[in-house]
């Protein structure tokens, strides 16, 4: 029988843990990657002649990590030198109100006590009981699951398990269940937040985001080589299993056979056709109608505009902090939250007063310096403020990015910080230059928006409209941020050799050095044609 030849587009995380999955099964897999590196949104830059990382900086779930890298007797610590957080962020509100909430419960319900009462103390302690509660009911059910719809969900849970499912909280928002555990305005800012991992509102997203305070306190984890060194990392374990990688190659048609209704081949820019049994599309499902050829192969709907996730503002250069203590995960929030999303969703324009994230890359969790910049006393400073995915439509001038810039670092200051930079020598990226990464978008960093109950039914699952493509990334099932992307690539990849029978029939032994080496994809040359 024929080997299956896999490829897969794009070599974000989605698409690596596919690799590596399929990969382990002695498959033959090519990953197709139009930027010169691994790691899609977990991307890198170079400022001040040094290397930030300019996409997700939060490392949680490390179990998903470890599951998979488990088939190949390794794991996520064996492979990346990681320090677990035991202070997860700081935070700070007008006039320098500091906030540090931990990975121990305890700890941070006696900081929450300090900080607005004995009330809202014991209103986090049942925050984080139920937070823990409505993580344990979906983590089998639908996060590491294939995607079910609202009547599978519920037989996955079980319906003797009523209490379970009631404290879902899904057909409340996120911001009015807050206001179930704390009267201080702050704490359902602050833990509001946790919309935003999602790039949603909390002020319309389901109150079952609130299980992400439970997946930070499991465990948040600094990567002392970054984000994109993960990646990197993943890219080196599966080309010892195998696996091809080929970097600037940027596919511009997804190729049928002559049905019009089963994967063919990729064909590429340079037109060079890469033929495929099967094709894994990483990247978001908005991109995936301009890549179809002909008409019957479409039918993936681009996210309307009004659905998508937020998109942002990333700065990264070296500054100088003044004033309040940073640590390596630190918030500054702004007077009135709710403006801020009404500005980003509603209006759709920048927020006159942003929260500002930052990102100090060069310290630990507690604050420490690990290393120093090459002028003393700088070191590496990332900062994100949310903005309107419109950058399809929309080109932010010079003038406008100053505006957002100066927005930012009027926050800062308030909240007690102030960061001498320079500005010219910034590496900035704003919703238009997302778009450009990220074709189809507008930039919107988190595919479509988890606005009420219904949003996390509506993502694609790994399985595509045609036979033979099959889906992974943060805009589909089980969502966006890099675990839940990994498990994506993991489904997506479990799903190819189910449908290809292949779990038994290609499994290889593991010999001595590793994996053995499966041939790489064909290549011809281009032609307008397949056989079907």
């Amino acid at each position: 029988m024929p080997e299956t030849r896999v490829v897969i587009i794009g070599a974000g995380m989605g698409g690596l843990a596919a690799a590596l999955r399929l990969a382990k099964a002695g498959v033959s897999v090519t990953v197709l990657e139009a930027a010169a590196a691994p790691g899609g949104k977990m991307r890198q830059v170079e400022a001040g002649g040094q290397a930030f990382d300019a996409g997700p900086t939060v490392l949680t779930m490390k179990w998903v990590f470890d599951d998979l890298l488990s088939g190949l007797g390794t794991s996520l610590e064996d492979e990346v030198s990681l320090e677990k957080a035991d202070l997860l962020a700081r935070h700070y509100w007008a006039r320098a109100a500091a906030l540090d909430l931990y990975a121990d419960v305890e700890k941070s319900a006696d900081a929450i006590g300090m900080f607005s009462g004995r009330e809202d103390a014991a209103g986090y302690r049942k925050f984080a009981s139920d937070s823990k509660r409505v993580f344990e009911t979906l983590k089998d059910t639908f996060i590491s699951a294939s995607r079910p719809n609202p009547v599978t969900l519920s037989q996955r849970i079980g319906f003797h398990r009523i209490a379970d499912m009631l404290a879902l909280r899904p057909f409340s928002t996120l911001w009015t269940a807050l206001g179930d555990y704390f009267s201080d305005p702050r704490l359902k800012q602050l833990f509001g937040r946790y919309a935003t991992y999602c790039g949603s509102s909390p002020y319309a997203a389901p109150a079952t985001l609130m299980l992400v305070a439970h997946v930070e306190q499991a465990g948040v984890w600094i990567p002392k080589g970054g984000m994109h060194g993960i990646a990197s990392r993943f890219q080196a374990l599966a080309e010892t299993c195998g696996v091809r990688f080929r970097f600037g190659a940027s596919v511009n048609q997804i190729e049928t056979d002559r049905s019009g209704r089963k994967v063919a081949a990729v064909r590429l820019s340079s037109g060079e056709v890469i033929e495929a049994d099967r094709i894994i599309f990483n990247g978001d499902v908005s991109a995936l109608d301009d890549l179809l050829t002909p008409a019957p192969a479409k039918g993936f709907q681009k996210v309307p505009d009004e659905k998508r996730s937020q998109s942002a503002l990333v700065s990264c250069g070296l500054a100088m902090a003044e004033g309040v203590a940073l640590t390596h995960h630190t918030v500054f929030f702004s007077d009135d939250y709710e403006a801020e999303f009404q500005s980003v969703f509603q209006d759709r324009v920048a927020p006159a007063d942003p929260t500002v994230y930052v990102c100090a890359q060069d310290r630990n969790s507690s604050g420490g310096i690990q290393s120093a910049g090459p002028q003393t006393g700088h070191e590496r400073i990332y900062c994100l403020m949310n903005l309107p995915a419109d950058g399809d439509t929309h080109s932010y001038s010079t003038s406008e990015l100053e505006q957002c810039l100066t927005a930012m670092d009027r926050r800062l200051a308030k909240n007690g910080l102030t960061l001498h930079r320079d500005r010219k020598a910034q590496v900035l990226t704003a919703p238009d230059g997302f778009n450009k990464l990220f074709p189809a978008t507008g930039g919107a960093l988190y595919g479509q928006a988890s606005h009420g109950w219904m949003a996390s039914f509506s993502r694609l699952g790994a399985k595509g409209k045609l036979a033979g493509l099959y889906l992974a990334g943060g805009s589909v099932h089980p969502g966006p941020g890099i675990p839940m992307a990994a498990l994506s690539g993991k489904l997506a990849a479990e799903q190819v050799m189910a449908d290809a029978a292949m779990t038994d029939r290609f499994h290889r032994a593991v010999i001595s050095g590793g994996m053995s080496t499966p041939p790489a994809t064909a290549v011809r040359t281009p032609s307008r044609s397949l056989p079907s």
